[in-house]
């Protein structure tokens, strides 16, 4: 690779790579490889006169040939269309475009991974950890509530932590959320998310007003922050979730914001869920986003027949 980064490549790599860190806990080599694999596919758009905003399916697709031609291993082109995917994925719940020129094409036979979930015990370990964990009350209220909340929306959780306190007003059965690209969506509240989320509005009113009888303004957001954006950022609570994980006895390198959200998925499509349900919740655009958690279940019912059936195992001789 030669060259400089175009120069409107910047902002996009750099929220790209930010939330590749923060939401999906990608390793530092990931997300490495991104880089380059993107800064590579940004200067040859470059040299074709277009950019990551204007892109087509077309270019994708033409600079998939010209790898091949260059002698690039099959892996390495399966790994950057994967990065380009990644990135126009982001760039379409962000809002900065309206489509994924990159989401129709095949790569070259390289098997795609299952997204990581939790099992609903772990789950129920990480919630016992938001209750019992933090230093102050008010805390372990504030975990409880992100906690129960995650788990039972499977929001995003740059929605999460950006919820305004209106929107959660008045005991609600359901609560608006804003998504990527300002689309919004209804989803349903468990009974225990109420309860938690009950409780932590009043315990924020009251911090919220003792601060602001020491003259600060007073806060919009659910889970308020001194910081620059007003709320919880999501490289914090990325924090948060993994200091649960330890307290909890689960494996921090399998607990991030997104696998709570594969959590979320799964085990309503284990209850018995509508697909179409899913997709509306999780505001995915395509069904096919949604139908992955189809082959998550799969595989846990086929783990599940091979580990635990009687005649699963070989006979004793």
């Amino acid at each position: 690779m030669s060259g400089a980064v175009p120069s409107w490549a910047d902002r996009w790599l750099d929220s790209f790579l930010e939330a590749q860190a923060a939401e999906l806990d990608a390793a530092e080599n990931t997300r490495l490889a991104y880089g380059r694999d993107l800064i590579d596919w940004a200067q040859w758009l470059e040299k074709r006169g277009t950019d990551f905003q204007t892109a087509a399916r077309a270019d994708v697709e033409d600079y998939l040939v010209d790898c091949d031609t260059a002698g690039l291993a099959q892996s390495t082109r399966a790994r950057r269309l994967s990065a380009i995917k990644q990135l126009y994925r982001f760039a379409y719940e962000e809002g900065w475009r309206e489509d994924n020129p990159a989401i129709q094409i095949k790569g070259p036979g390289r098997k795609k991974s299952l997204p990581k979930t939790l099992s609903v015990e772990q789950v129920d370990q990480l919630l016992g950890a938001a209750q019992t964990s933090a230093r102050t009350q008010s805390d372990r209220l504030r975990n409880t509530c992100l906690m129960e909340l995650l788990y039972a929306t499977g929001m995003r959780v740059s929605e999460l932590v950006s919820l305004p306190v209106s929107a959660v007003r008045g005991d609600p059965r359901m609560i608006l959320v804003r998504g990527k690209g300002d689309k919004e969506r209804m989803v349903p509240l468990s009974p225990a998310a109420r309860d938690a989320l009950a409780v932590w509005v009043d315990t924020r009113d009251a911090l919220d007003e003792a601060a602001r009888k020491k003259g600060a303004a007073p806060s919009k957001f659910l889970f308020p922050s001194r910081g620059k954006s007003g709320h919880m950022t999501r490289h914090r609570f990325y924090l948060l979730i993994k200091e649960l994980a330890v307290a909890g006895g689960v494996d921090p390198s399998e607990v991030t914001p997104h696998t709570l959200r594969h959590a979320f998925a799964t085990h309503l499509l284990a209850g018995g869920a509508d697909l179409r349900a899913i997709q509306t919740m999780l505001g995915h655009a395509d069904i096919s986003t949604t139908e992955i958690y189809t082959h998550v279940l799969d595989e846990r019912l086929k783990e599940l027949v091979l580990d635990k059936h009687p005649l699963a195992g070989p006979e004793d001789s």
